[in-house]
């Protein structure tokens, strides 16, 4: 079982953006494929007042946590409607990702040669 997940976001204006929540799975068995299952679940999100660094961390660490139950759903009765057992995947910490995320950039940022020698 291969589980891929990948978070996108585009701004629709100035205090909406569009968050989509991407889930790529592939079951294999011995045989080959068994099913792949290729999800885009979007949501739209209205932010007001919040600065740069908030409106980041909720757009791809909050948003994606609200959508993820609902695109588990589809996924597991996508599975399930096609004759095989559902999938519920795990719960997954977004926001830990995301600072994950965040400290992995910056350590790269510091440790980056500052110009060309």
């Amino acid at each position: 079982m291969d589980v891929q997940f990948n978070i996108g976001a585009r701004q629709i204006n100035e205090e909406v953006h569009e968050v989509e929540l991407k889930i790529a799975v592939s079951a294999k068995t011995g045989k080959g494929t068994a099913y792949i299952v290729d999800l885009s679940y979007c949501g739209l999100v209205g932010m007001r007042n919040l600065d740069e660094g908030q409106a980041h961390a909720f757009t791809f660490a909050e948003a994606p946590r609200i959508l993820f139950p609902f695109a588990r759903r589809v996924i597991a009765d996508a599975v399930r409607d096609a004759g095989f057992a559902p999938l519920m995947l795990e719960p997954l910490d977004f926001n830990g990702l995301y600072t994950q995320q965040l400290m992995e950039q910056q350590a790269a940022a510091q440790g980056a040669p500052a110009g060309n020698a």
